[in-house]
């Protein structure tokens, strides 16, 4: 029963991502070459445990495959893959969210903490 609603999932899916990993254990196998046949070509699975033996049959460690009109993505490491990309991201958020609160006249930052942004990112006031 597992299996044929899992393949009703896939079905429906145009992206499938799989992370399940089990300490000191291959990874389960979740995706199967069935229900990877039943996906809508153009569709993509990114398997997130290809290094423990991957949660979809046929994906391959740091390789991207086409099976079945299906992208099968192996990323053992997607954290690594983006940080490039994540802090260029960070910093001009924080680049951004420092120059709206410089005083350029004064040459000082201007914290109100009841700043409606200010209020969401303020952590500790009064510290010694």
């Amino acid at each position: 029963m597992k299996q044929e609603g899992m393949k009703k999932i896939c079905s429906q899916s145009d992206v499938f991502i799989t992370t399940a990993q089990v300490f000191g254990r291959p990874a389960p196998r979740i995706v199967t070459k069935e229900m990877i046949e039943v996906m809508k070509p153009g569709s993509v699975i990114v398997d997130m445990a290809v290094s423990t033996g991957g949660n979809v049959e046929g994906s391959l460690a740091e390789e991207t495959v086409i099976q079945n009109g299906v992208t099968i993505v192996g990323l053992s490491n997607l954290p690594g893959e983006v940080a490039f990309d994540a802090s260029l991201v960070y910093g001009n958020n924080l680049f951004n969210l420092i120059e709206e609160y410089w005083d350029s006249e004064n040459k000082k930052f201007d914290f109100d903490i009841t700043d409606e942004i200010l209020s969401g990112c303020w952590l500790l006031t009064k510290a010694i």
